[in-house]
């Protein structure tokens, strides 16, 4: 199984990073993709990623958050970073409505110029979207006929949200959000909706610790070694729970073809 979305750059991991690798590796998983949310924390999960080069691939981009931040060095630093062979998108990219950390319009120059590179240099986008649905579509649409491929990574919209991005072809990240009975219920209902050739699996760590996990780490802190419960849970809830070991080797798959690993 394969982790697309590990924030191992997160200072959460500062004391045990390298025990939190060997522990995905035990857990089972084949590879994980380190998120890049700033021009550092980008060079930070390139170097990880080239430290276990074996196991981690990372991606470069500006979050929405971090977008103030965007400005034309930071556009050739990240296209330089891209050009390294452990870097196989660009991303975390997109827009974020709920808590305009950035303003709306510097997200939407970031989010533009990053699709732009993702086009240019022939890489797929990892995309984050909240409550900001409609012109998130609208500014990614026109990209996608020259893009190698996206995925809306920790998907937790609505269905009519879910279906649009379906029929623009994207892929669909699914976290640990779906395990949570006070806000994941709407999201479990949706689960049988994705094509599994279109569904991808990540923890999103260290946030969003499954809230359904027996014996629960006291820091609360999640990690990819959590990873094989989510699968389990996604299968179990798309109806065929028998099959978590064959959704683990499909999602893999789908990864491994999306990020050309």
């Amino acid at each position: 199984m394969f982790e697309i979305g590990i924030n191992l750059t997160s200072n959460q991991f500062d004391k045990d990073r390298a025990e939190v690798v060997e522990r995905a590796r035990e857990a089972g998983l084949s590879g994980m993709l380190i998120t890049g949310t700033s021009l550092e924390e980008s060079r930070e999960a390139q170097q990880l990623a080239a430290q276990y080069a074996d196991f981690c691939w990372s991606t470069a981009g500006v979050h929405p958050h971090q977008a103030s931040s965007w400005n034309r060095e930071v556009e050739h630093a990240l296209r330089a970073l891209a050009a390294e062979p452990k870097v196989v998108a660009i991303g975390e990219c997109g827009l974020d409505f709920n808590r305009n950390f950035s303003t709306p319009a510097e997200q939407e120059v970031a989010f533009e110029a990053q699709l732009a590179l993702a086009a240019e240099l022939g890489l797929p986008v990892f995309l984050h979207c909240r409550d900001a649905h409609s012109r998130f579509v609208q500014l990614l649409e026109p990209w996608l006929p020259r893009l190698a491929g996206a995925v809306v990574h920790c998907f937790t919209g609505s269905r009519e949200e879910l279906e649009h991005y379906l029929t623009l072809g994207l892929s669909i990240g699914i976290t640990g959000w779906v395990c949570d009975e006070r806000r994941g219920l709407e999201l479990r209902e949706m689960l049988p909706l994705i094509p599994v050739e279109k569904l991808l699996l990540e923890t999103d760590a260290p946030y969003l610790l499954p809230r359904d996990m027996l014996n629960k780490p006291k820091n609360r802190r999640n990690e990819p070694s959590f990873l094989p419960h989510i699968v389990k849970q996604v299968a179990l809830w798309r109806g065929k729970e028998e099959e978590a070991e064959w959704l683990a080797k499909v999602t893999d798959d789908n990864a491994r073809r999306l990020f050309k690993i």
